[in-house]
């Protein structure tokens, strides 16, 4: 009974049904099956719908009468004799002939494999291997057969049954069915009795006939309805932070996490699913809402849920595949506590199953979703409860049910769990090309955590239940714990002032050919210190310094330190208006500068000095140090940064956090006595206190360059070389355009300002240590560092530096766990003290540390611990406590190290008198090239129209395109005769410029059809024509006169923010829409704004009809498969009604037509005619745009022809006019 027999089942054999045969039947596949069979075509070989399970009998076993019971089982069950072939382009099921041992209908023998011979430990980890194999093997749909049996034996009373099935051809309540009936046909056999079980009266090829019919009533239109109200307006995409990238195409490759619930969890569970009453289902899907939630911040989240499909007594007892799938949407809006949400869940999961009828892939088709490779429709997150136990024979087998993992899975996320007995088992199923194994694992964990917080406080708000488990909590307080001794009694000139004692004659400052000692130095600053107070400067007091690089920057800045005052930077680039907003706002009552920059500055009410032309009145003054009482809480200097409101905010920043970073970072970036930094940045940014406040109170040497030396290229190279630089700060889009070069005095790099891509940490960490800076100016410069390797996978920004605390909290103050996205809050001593005459805001963003009594963080040594700064920016911890920087949660943005904030410039765009809306972004359409981009809507723009470059209007009843109608006289060119073949009437286009002289008119023959109104299109799009001075006045060129218009509209609008703003807060680009796009809550949304090379392309409302044969043979074939008359080069086909089965009939008749093969995926990719007929025959399938565009031989371009030809006359004619009166002159 033990012998391997004949037959080997799991081996294929070729299916040579003739579907002619009376015996064979040819049926129409469900709309389930649809759905699996396209996917099949669409990603062949993948394992992905096998559904392996496997049952370990303990007991003595009879092979004959188990492949009896199993053959028998084939006979009862059609569907497990079916395959799948395309009949008239059409996927069909062929249901083959009960049979005993014909090629056509195969009697099964089961293969049986001996293992007993091994020792236990090597038996087991065969069978495991064995049952992998089996579970990973794909099936072939049309070949067949789609279910595998394989006997593993392990001695005489010991034996596992593994069966893979594809789920084309059943699903988990099949297997259910299977099992029984086999344990109860094996028990009639053994004892030599006939099957017990009764004959069935459908199969399942009737459901699927019936399902069709179905669909056709009333009923499918009600629950479509109720779907489309359910789901209408949701976020389909759930932004689960994964540990890479999302791939284009998906791969399904999946690995499980298993997870099991104690006995007790689950009975507490089981007492509050009673007390509220409602399901275990309900519980934990509401608990798995809460996760979601919690992981991604989104309060609109949709799980896909499979339900069994088998409404009706009939279906119960069948094998196939009824499963449907429903989309569970959930609000978790208003911080619900957990009993108010299982409300929700309840209301929308009794909804669901009230209509759950629908087949998933019919609410797809009439949703029309946005269709993509990279993830699923609707949904990415299935949740999965089983509650139906393995049968079992109690008098003749033990059985235990095994689990196999396929090694794939369907989504990014299933969390698929199972009720058995006492216990809940089960596990999270996950895409590994997105997710980590141990990020999985700790999401086990948090949902566990989640469980047990929930039985404990249901009452409790969701935002407030426990996530983190204890580990993590104890691990973030470490990460936290940054308590380092520093000179908290100093101020940051005293750092440099004994430098000044220790080295006096060390080089302090470098500017081209001059050099300073720190005696020197120290000197000068001390005799600008004291002519400052000569004249009333106070502690706290700000004075301003708008100054060229120079030495008399440095020595400005130190003096207004050592006179107790703060200083204010102004950038002399900036624009008049900027700095007599920062200069009236600061209330500066001393201004320093120099005599080259005085036109430069605005009008003011400082008292201003002139650090070059008027120093004869500062050598006067002594050489010694200050004696002021200052304290390290004296305010240091005033930067002002980009703000929301349209005017910049001022930073308030004190001596101690000052302190703080320069000690902390003279030691992390190696700066010595004999080192030498390049002070790079802008005095107006806050890296240029970095940079000074390192050297200088490291006793180091300061090296300054003009602006033209620092240029990013060869200039900055030659002066990092020649100077010897050891220590450099630079934006990490500066060191992108710079040639990589050896440079070995360069010992530590410092990049920030801005994320770092891999490849510049790749390039210039060799040779050298280099460090990835983070920190806002409300935090002094810097919080967190990290030291990087070129061998770095992902670039961090490191942990805290010394006395600084970063939390990752929440939107509702949480902290959130590894590895989960949230907000950089910030405590510690280089807190600011707010934003100077702005304590709304300061109030807003400095907010009272939720941690000081929760044991998370350490205020009895650090008073400003009581404060955290809310950053905006989105971030998260990684497993080994450095932080992942993943952007903004505003609109912020960072370009060339500075801080911008786009809604300033919005704010000014929209005081332009011409400008209705905007909307200003940045963009890095090319990786490493990030740009600022504003769009407008313009009150130069015509109307919002259907098409944005064109005017509907009515004309003699009918629709017509029209800019102004009115007859002229002005000696133009006209071009007239051409009639309007729709309206029957001659219409006119004036297009007329700014100010400018009547234009040009143009007549034009087009048609334009929306829906059942049909009227007249017309795309501004004139070639080259002109009306000289008093005869035409402009050229409008080939674009047409909205370029023309945009351009003139563009120089004005970058002239206006020039007056306004630094040049880097002035867009690159100018895109001018009709309206902003919105998102469902009315805000413009910014993720649909296009990119400007695209703008033209986007806006075309033109048919472009098919022109080359490939083209017009791809059209053919679409009219035939979507059912339509006309489709268009530019045409989307899933605008069009086009779908997935659909996408799969083209793939097939155009394999047909075109006698080649071709990927069903790469018809995902071009989904238009042009692009697809490109990419299929790229030498002959474009299309000259003149024949695109209509124009080819028209009567409009016969017109323009004669027009052109005209104004070529008067051209000459003038001409010679203007000779005669030359030589008469």
């Amino acid at each position: 009974m033990t012998q391997k027999l004949p037959a080997n089942f799991s081996t294929p054999v070729e299916n040579n049904l003739d579907i002619s045969d009376e015996d064979v039947f040819v049926l129409p596949l469900s709309f389930a099956q649809q759905r699996l069979w396209f996917f099949d075509r669409l990603s062949p070989g993948s394992a992905i719908y096998n559904v392996p399970g496997g049952v370990q009998f303990n007991g003595a076993l009879n092979l004959e009468a188990l492949e009896q019971s199993f053959n028998e089982i084939v006979r009862r069950h059609e569907v497990l004799r079916t395959t799948f072939t395309i009949v008239d382009g059409q996927p069909v099921q062929v249901v083959a002939p009960a049979s005993t041992g014909t090629a056509r209908g195969r009697h099964y023998l089961l293969d049986v494999v001996d293992l007993s011979y091994l020792p236990e430990k090597q038996r087991q980890t065969e069978a495991q291997r064995l049952a992998t194999k089996e579970a990973r093997q794909p099936f072939n749909l049309e070949r067949g057969p789609l279910l595998r049996v394989k006997l593993l034996r392990f001695g005489e009373q010991e034996y596992i049954f593994l069966m893979t099935i594809h789920h084309i051809i059943s699903d988990g309540w099949s297997l259910g069915v299977f099992m029984y009936e086999l344990i109860q046909l094996y028990d009639a056999f053994c004892l030599g009795l006939p099957s017990p079980l009764p004959e069935l009266s459908i199969q399942y090829a009737d459901y699927a006939i019936w399902q069709q019919q179905w669909l056709e009533g009333e009923i499918m239109a009600s629950q479509l309805s109720f779907w489309q109200q359910q789901l209408g307006g949701s976020s389909q995409t759930l932004e689960l932070l994964a540990d890479r990238s999302r791939p284009a195409v998906q791969s399904f490759r999946g690995a499980n996490q298993p997870l099991t619930l104690s006995p007790t969890l689950v009975e507490k569970l089981k007492a509050l699913s009673r007390r509220e009453g409602v399901t275990l289902f309900t519980i934990l899907l509401a608990a798995f809402n809460i996760l979601l939630y919690r992981y991604t911040g989104q309060e609109d989240i949709l799980v896909g849920s499979p339900i069994a499909g088998r409404q009706y007594p009939d279906l119960e007892k069948l094998i196939g595949f009824f499963v449907n799938t429903i989309v569970l949407r959930t609000d978790l809006a208003g911080t619900p506590s957990f009993k108010q949400l299982l409300q929700r869940v309840w209301e929308t999961t009794f909804g669901a199953f009230a209509n759950q009828e629908l087949p998933f892939e019919k609410l797809v088709e009439a949703l029309q979703p946005e269709r993509s490779l990279s993830k699923n429709p609707l949904f990415q997150v299935m949740f999965v409860l089983q509650n139906a136990n393995m049968p079992s024979l109690d008098y003749r087998w033990s059985l235990t049910q095994l689990n196999f993992d396929t090694g794939a899975t369907q989504f990014d996320l299933t969390l698929a769990l199972e009720e058995r007995h006492d216990r809940i088992v089960g596990g999270f199923i996950y895409n590994t090309d997105l997710f980590d194994a141990d990020t999985i694992t700790r999401m086990t964990g948090h949902f566990q955590t989640l469980l047990e917080s929930i039985v404990a406080h249901p009452e409790q708000r969701i935002c407030e239940l426990s996530l983190l488990t204890e580990r993590e909590h104890q691990q973030l307080l470490l990460w936290n714990n940054t308590q380092t001794d520093y000179p908290s009694n100093a101020c940051i000139h005293h750092l440099f002032e004994a430098w000044v004692e220790q080295t006096p004659d060390a080089v302090a400052l470098i500017f081209e050919d001059k050099e300073l000692t720190y005696r020197e130095l120290n000197a000068k600053a001390n005799q600008l210190a004291h002519y400052l107070i000569s004249f009333g400067v106070k502690a706290e007091e700000l004075v301003g310094i708008c100054v060229d690089r120079s030495v008399e920057m440095i020595i400005g800045i130190l003096g207004i330190l050592k006179a107790g005052a703060a200083y204010v930077p102004l950038d002399p680039a900036y624009p008049q208006e900027r700095l007599a907003f920062m200069l009236e706002d600061a209330g500066v009552s001393v201004l320093l500068t120099q005599a080259s920059l005085l036109a430069t500055v605005p009008q003011h009410k400082a008292r201003v000095f002139c650090l070059d032309k008027d120093w004869e009145e500062v050598a006067l003054q002594s050489e010694e140090n200050p004696s002021l009482q200052l304290t390290p809480d004296n305010l240091a200097y005033v930067i002002y940064t980009s703000g929301s409101t349209g005017k910049p905010k001022g930073v308030l920043i004190e001596h101690r956090g000052l302190c703080n970073l320069a000690t902390t970072h003279i030691d992390l970036f190696d700066v010595r006595s004999n080192s030498r930094m390049l002070q790079f940045a802008s005095s107006s940014f806050d890296a240029s206190i970095w940079e000074i406040a390192i050297a200088l109170a490291g006793g180091a040497t300061l090296v300054m360059g003009t602006r033209e030396s620092l240029m990013p290229g060869q200039a900055l190279l030659r002066l990092l070389r020649e100077k010897e630089i050891n220590v450099v700060v630079l934006p990490p889009s500066a060191l992108a355009v710079l040639p990589v070069e050896e440079l070995p005095a360069l010992r530590s790099l410092i990049v920030g300002g801005e994320s770092c891509p891999p490849d510049i940490v790749t390039r210039w960490a060799k040779g050298r240590r280099f460090f990835n800076a983070y920190g806002p100016t409300e935090a002094t410069v810097c919080t967190t560092v990290a030291e990087c390797t070129p061998f770095d996978q992902k670039i961090s920004i490191g942990r805290a530096i010394a006395n600084s605390q970063v939390y990752i909290l929440d939107t509702h103050l949480q902290p959130v766990p590894i590895g989960v996205p949230g907000e950089i809050y910030i405590g510690g001593i280089g807190l600011a003290r707010g934003y100077l005459n702005r304590p709304e805001l300061t109030a807003q963003r400095f907010i009272a540390n939720p941690f000081n009594d929760l044991g998370l963080s350490d205020s009895s040594s650090n008073p400003k611990s009581e404060k955290l700064y809310k950053t905006g920016d989105f971030a998260r911890y990684l497993p080994n406590g450095n932080i992942e920087y993943l952007g903004r949660i505003d609109n912020q943005v960072k370009i060339r190290g500075f801080r911008i904030e786009p809604l300033e410039i919005e704010a000014l765009l929209k005081q332009h008198p011409d400008i209705v809306q905007a909307a200003v972004i940045a963009r890095e359409d090319i990786p490493g090239d990030k740009r600022l981009v504003a769009y407008v809507v313009s009150k130069l723009m015509p109307d919002r129209v259907p098409y944005q470059r064109e005017c509907l209007v009515k004309f003699d009843g009918n629709p017509a395109v029209k800019l102004q109608t009115e007859d002229i006289s002005i000696g133009g060119v006209c071009l007239g005769g051409i009639s309007d073949i729709v309206a029957g009437e001659r219409l006119r286009l004036h297009l007329t410029l700014p100010g400018s002289h009547e234009g040009i008119w143009l007549l034009g023959k087009v048609a334009w059809q929306k829906g059942k109104q049909a009227g007249i299109q017309f795309e501004l799009k004139p070639s080259e024509q002109a009306i000289l001075k008093k005869s035409l006045d402009y050229l409008l060129e080939t674009q047409g006169f909205l370029k023309v218009l945009q351009r003139t509209a563009v120089e004005s609008l970058r002239s206006f923010l020039k007056q306004k703003l630094p040049d880097y807060m002035v867009p690159s680009s100018f895109v001018f829409l009709n309206e902003l796009p919105l998102t469902p809550n009315g805000k413009v949304d910014r993720k649909s704004l296009p990119a400007p090379e695209h703008l033209r392309s986007d806006l075309s409302g033109n048919y472009v009809p098919p022109q080359t044969e490939m083209e017009q043979t791809i059209a053919r074939v679409w009219q035939a498969v979507l059912q339509t008359d006309k489709v268009g080069m530019n045409d989307n086909f899933f605008d069009l009604g086009g779908h997935s089965l659909r996408m799969a009939q083209v793939h097939n008749k155009l394999q047909e037509v075109l006698y080649k093969e071709l990927s069903l995926v790469e018809l995902f990719k071009y989904p238009t005619i042009g692009a697809l007929a490109k990419y299929l025959n790229p030498e002959t399938s474009h299309t000259k745009a003149e024949q695109i565009n209509g124009f080819n031989g028209s009567p409009l371009q016969q017109g323009i022809d004669r027009a052109k030809k005209q104004k070529e006359a008067i051209d000459r004619q003038k001409q010679r006019l203007q000779g005669r009166r030359n030589n008469n002159g």
